[in-house]
């Protein structure tokens, strides 16, 4: 992982959501971070997209439903795509973070591949790619780069939505993808489909078995041309002794005409873990060749090739070739170095003599050849065309018959002439009607699917074939008991006394699901793609002693069989229910004991009670806590009032009222002023109460003459 801490999005919050902790890499269209979704507490891989891309909002709006479309894939080896979203002009996908390397870093270390491993890594993204094929999604850009290889192994294809949504977004003219693996019909700028991804996967496995690309050039558009204009080499070409079925495989994958080649994931599927499973272990294991040491410089004139070496179409007299980026000179073989030897008692014919003589020696290939005038002395020269002459004389004399074919008896030859052609007119006759009109006459094998095994034999029958076989194989799509197809396959024309051999379906495989309860929503999602189901619909709901985002309840149930795909709906804890906080404040104690508990929550009583001027003794003066939200169970503490203190009241009668009021108030009271005769003295007469005790707050009454 590589870290830009120049990078301005590095340690901002995005979308509120994502807070991005380091950029993974960066590309044409976007710029791909580690993100921590503060949400649900995990990794993801966070795609931003340049800002020429982000300004466009029908691209935005394509993007979106293109998100939505790959979420909605779940497999083991597709990347899932989890969220897509902007902010502030920042358009972004999430995705699913792999932690571990890609396949381009594999290519990188190792160079070419044995068979049996590149096989074994293309194996599993052209399952997901044949997912995503029957979900209606095409890739568009297939390559090292976008096969993910996880520390525990797992591989998965990622990317898929981006190419599709930037594809639809741009002129007719614009190519998207990556062009060392771009299809021809691409390069053309046609419609692509679900065998433009197979092209790439061909171009991908040729540089995994090769350690190379079919094409280079000085710049893009050369290798486009290539694409368009010349046809995939054989991989054999570059890996001496390799398996004529992966040569065919390859070709088959990357043929220019889109109609020859595979026509999803699940077709190349099937044939690749066919190759797979009939290859012998040596040519599973077959190592690439290491890389050939330069060798001197060669005379001049036409080199030779090692026998049963393969011209490279891109090399020419003296050229060099590029293996994995390094170049090195092709190999000559001069003539001499290779001498053909003659065998000393050649095969006789009958009524001929020996081709050669069983005592005449054997030569060198190059003992009757010249040679450059410079490297053979004359005298030899001249020896060498004489045995040259000779040899060619006894062979032409070999060739003489030693004994005459008029020999016998003339009227028994006769005879002998026309048994010869009675028996040869018969035998015309049986291989015309044999392969004319009788078992070994061609035929076309009918279409048999979804036809009970009676069916399809009475079919063949009816069609001339004799010889059936059946297989029973897992179908999810044909029903038990009924045939899903036949080798060989329906519209092939074969010998009707060659064997047909018909699958017939056992129905869809069936899977324990399982045990997701107790799990966390992540966790249950990566059980999930590892068992091969899919995600239903989620319903959270409260719940007293789960956790939030705990799995509660899945459906169908744990164990129970199913097919692959098949989605799982889970019901997750939100956690306990949220309880409003009654406020009995004033309430007398009683009361508000019984208000609380009536609302799930327990009352509990502070041990020290308060003096309050306004709340009566025995109510409630405070509750902790006084509002919110509380679990069920949760405690409410009540603070209980004594009621107002007793103050004492002294006694200001003869006092002027002014002196009377304010001392009385500074103790807590309340004062009333009642004037007698109109107060003109401002002396107290009377006081009520008068030398006694007094709540605080209360009224005193001072009457005033």
């Amino acid at each position: 992982m590589q870290d830009y801490s120049s990078d301005p999005l590095v340690g901002t919050l995005v979308d509120g959501r994502y807070l991005i902790q380091s950029r993974l890499a960066s590309g044409g269209m976007s710029t791909v971070y580690v993100a921590t979704d503060r949400r649900l507490e995990r990794d993801v891989a966070l795609k931003v997209l340049h800002p020429h891309m982000a300004g466009d909002p029908q691209f935005l709006d394509r993007l979106g439903r293109e998100a939505k479309a790959a979420a909605r894939l779940s497999h083991p080896h597709v990347v899932g795509v989890l969220d897509q979203g902007e902010d502030d002009r920042v358009a972004y996908l999430v995705m699913e973070y792999i932690k571990g390397h890609t396949l381009r870093d594999v290519l990188k270390d190792r160079g070419a591949l044995p068979p049996r491993l590149a096989l074994a890594l293309i194996d599993p993204v052209v399952e997901g790619l044949g997912a995503a094929h029957d979900a209606g999604l095409i890739h568009r850009d297939i390559k090292p780069e976008n096969v993910l290889i996880a520390e525990d192994g797992r591989i998965k294809l990622g990317d898929f939505g981006l190419a599709r949504a930037i594809s639809t977004s741009t002129s007719t003219g614009a190519l998207i993808g990556t062009v060392a693996y771009l299809s021809p019909e691409l390069v053309l700028g046609r419609q692509a489909d679900a065998r433009s991804d197979i092209y790439s996967v061909g171009i991908m496995l040729y540089e995994m078995i090769t350690g190379r690309q079919p094409f280079d050039g000085e710049v893009p558009i050369q290798v486009a041309y290539q694409h368009v204009n010349s046809a995939v080499g054989a991989p054999s070409e570059r890996v001496p002794g390799l398996a004529a079925e992966i040569d065919e495989l390859v070709q088959w994958c990357t043929a220019n005409d889109p109609d020859k080649r595979p026509v999803d994931g699940n077709a190349l599927l099937s044939e690749l873990r066919h190759i797979r499973t009939n290859l012998s272990d040596a040519e599973l294991d077959l190592q690439p060749p290491a890389a050939r040491p330069a060798l001197p410089p060669v005379p001049p004139g036409p080199p030779a090739r090692r026998p049963g070496s393969v011209p490279d179409p891109r090399t020419d007299h003296g050229a060099t070739e590029v293996f994995g980026g390094r170049q090195q000179p092709t190999e000559f073989i001069a003539r001499g170095s290779n001498p053909t030897t003659v065998m000393s008692a050649a095969p006789r014919h009958p009524g001929y003599g020996p081709l050669t003589a069983p005592d005449e020696p054997a030569y060198p290939e190059d003992y009757f050849d010249d040679g450059p005038e410079s490297s053979v002395p004359a005298n030899k020269r001249a020896q060498r065309r004489h045995d040259r002459d000779e040899e060619r004389a006894r062979q032409r004399a070999a060739a003489t018959p030693v004994r005459s074919l008029r020999e016998g008896n003339p009227r028994r030859r006769g005879l002998l002439w026309i048994l010869v052609l009675v028996i040869a007119a018969l035998l015309a006759g049986s291989a015309g009607w044999f392969f004319g009109m009788g078992p070994g006459s061609p035929g076309t094998i009918p279409a048999l699917t979804n036809r009970t095994v009676a069916e399809a034999e009475q079919l063949l029958r009816a069609a001339g074939f004799q010889s059936t076989t059946r297989r029973d194989v897992f179908d999810d799509d044909v029903g038990p008991g009924l045939v899903v197809g036949s080798e060989p396959a329906a519209g092939e024309v074969i010998r009707k006394f060659q064997p047909v051999s018909l699958a017939v379906s056992k129905g869809p495989e069936l899977f324990p699901l399982p045990e997701l309860t107790g799990k966390t929503l992540d966790e249950a999602k990566t059980a999930l793609n590892a068992a091969g189901m899919a995600l239903g619909e989620i319903a959270e709901t409260y719940h007293e002693t789960a956790p939030a985002g705990v799995v509660l309840a899945q459906a169908p149930p744990t164990g129970a069989p199913a097919r692959h795909g098949t989605p799982v709906d889970l019901t997750v804890s939100r956690g306990p229910q949220p309880i409003p906080v009654p406020d009995v404040r004033g309430k007398k104690q009683g009361e508000a004991v019984e208000a609380i508990e009536a609302a799930g929550l327990k009352a509990v009583i502070a041990p020290d009670t308060v003096n309050d001027r306004s709340v009566p003794k025995g109510a409630v003066v405070e509750q902790d806590p006084a509002s919110g939200n509380l679990t069920r169970g949760g405690a409410v503490t009540l603070t209980i009032s004594k009621g107002p203190r007793l103050v004492d009241v002294p006694s200001f009668v003869g006092k002027q009222v002014d002196e009377a009021r304010n001392a009385l108030e500074d103790l807590g009271f309340e004062v009333k002023v009642e004037n007698i005769f109109g107060g003109f003295f401002g002396t107290v007469r009377e006081q009520d109460p008068e030398d006694t005790k007094a709540p605080e707050g209360s009224v005193v009454i001072l009457r005033v003459v």
